[in-house]
């Protein structure tokens, strides 16, 4: 993959794969999955800038796994994979 570093206040995260079953255990097709929530953190940006300039680091790192808004980000490709950018306010919940 290609040196990437986020502006700002931005993430960059690779979606995790969604499920195969479903909770009765039947297989989900392609064409019927939604796409997950779930991200890990591949690279993140330096801080967002207040309005005084002092700079506030993010509370996400890389290799977080974090949950995220379903419309939330912008669709990029990097060395063939699918990525997403997002503000660190479009993450919802870091996972453990």
């Amino acid at each position: 993959m290609t040196s990437f570093r986020p502006l700002y206040d931005r993430v960059l995260v690779k979606r995790l794969e969604a499920e195969e079953r479903s909770a009765g255990g039947l297989v989900i097709p392609d064409s019927a999955k939604e796409k997950p929530q779930q991200a890990e953190v591949i690279a993140i940006g330096t801080g967002r800038r207040s309005k005084d300039g002092e700079l506030t680091p993010l509370t996400v790192k890389v290799g977080d796994r974090v949950l995220f808004g379903k419309y939330s980000g912008d669709e990029i490709k990097l060395g063939g994979d699918a990525h997403l950018i997002l503000r660190e306010d479009d993450i919802l919940a870091i996972l453990d």
